[in-house]
């Protein structure tokens, strides 16, 4: 099916300086939103930047029904704008709206809307070397009723912020152990707004303590890491890339996807499976040169320089001839069209 968007045009803004901007509080000129009624998309749009009217009784304000992405456009070596891996991103939204038992966006309307709002608001998208565009796609339940249901109305937009380095330094992290961020069967793998808000009060409690993150442990027994904050963790020992394997408690970061098949490419060892605490332990003890970093959309890669186990800290190596550098590097290259896109990743904004 074909969709007509419709364009109300903004007067464009001069953009000087977008460096300055602090991550996600400047959004640019327009935005896409889409109507979910009557068991179809209505009144595709691409709008001027605006707030919205909900009733005080929408259901997503009350019952959690929220699903959003996070992706990136950069400008090209050709002048060109790549939106990276939009297909990835399109296919874990769609999982993520069914866990949350909302409507899947059609995959010709999320192209389409994607691309004319990109094209619309192309000036905004950084052209320095750490610099992009961080594009939300997101859904919330728009229907106004009290009352625990699935809810029969949406509203699916696309909003667009200027983005740089999410993490100025290498951070400080901390095994948690108390708390939890997902258990087996709940919404851990999706990429909903719950899963967010309930890792908050650990997270500023381990800020309060000297850390920047934590890094997230098993529900179960507190024995093996699965994510960093809000990025997928990854190790570096003994020359093999070392992640937790995919399951229904870690997200399936597209980052992370990337990494792998990049490093899968260039000969490295990759194991996805489980790494317990102790084993992690044991390395430090042994001395092992260990490279400790997290992996996501917002700040691509972020070294781990000291994490905390049960109490004592080990050190991590960030020196620069470190494999994570050598990772980012190539994704670097192939974001930015300097590499050939073999993988074909990149959508290209004509």
């Amino acid at each position: 099916m074909e969709y007509n968007i419709s364009i109300l045009p903004q007067a464009e803004r001069a953009v000087t300086d977008t460096k300055s901007i602090p991550f996600g509080k400047i959004p640019t000129e327009h935005m896409f939103i889409a109507e979910y009624k009557d068991g179809k998309w209505q009144q595709p749009r691409i709008v001027p930047f605006q707030d919205l009217t909900l009733s005080p009784l929408a259901l997503c304000l009350h019952y959690g029904q929220t699903v959003f992405e996070g992706m990136k456009a950069f400008v090209m070596e050709d002048g060109t704008i790549n939106i990276f891996r939009m297909q990835k991103h399109y296919e874990r939204f769609c999982k993520s709206l069914d866990r949350m038992c909302m409507p899947q966006v059609p995959q010709t309307l999320f192209n389409e809307a994607m691309h004319q709002l990109l094209q619309l608001d192309s000036s905004w998208v950084p052209t320095e070397p750490d610099g992009s565009l961080y594009i939300r796609p997101f859904m919330i339940a728009s229907e106004g009723r009290i009352g625990v249901k699935v809810a029969d109305e949406y509203l699916f937009m696309i909003v667009c912020s200027p983005a740089y380095q999410y993490y100025a330094n290498p951070l400080k992290v901390k095994v948690e152990t108390q708390f939890v961020r997902a258990a087996d069967g709940g919404t851990g793998g999706a990429k909903c707004g719950g899963n967010y808000g309930g890792a908050f009060y650990p997270t500023e409690m381990a800020k309060k303590e000297g850390f920047d993150q934590v890094l997230w442990t098993d529900a179960k027994n507190h024995e093996f890491i699965e994510e960093s904050g809000t990025m997928n963790a990854m190790f570096y020992i003994n020359n093999t890339l070392i992640t937790p394997a995919l399951s229904g408690t870690i997200l399936d970061g597209v980052t992370r996807d990337s990494l792998l098949a990049l490093a899968r490419e260039e000969g490295i060892k990759v194991e996805e499976r489980q790494i317990g605490i102790t084993e992690l332990a044991a390395a430090f003890e042994a001395g092992t040169r260990v490279e400790a970093f997290g992996a996501g959309t917002a700040a691509v890669i972020a070294p781990i320089e000291f994490i905390t186990i049960n109490g004592k800290t080990y050190n991590a190596y960030v020196g620069a001839d470190a494999m994570m550098y050598h990772l980012k590097t190539a994704l670097f290259n192939i974001r930015r069209g300097l590499a050939p896109d073999t993988h074909n990743w990149n959508y290209i904004v004509k």
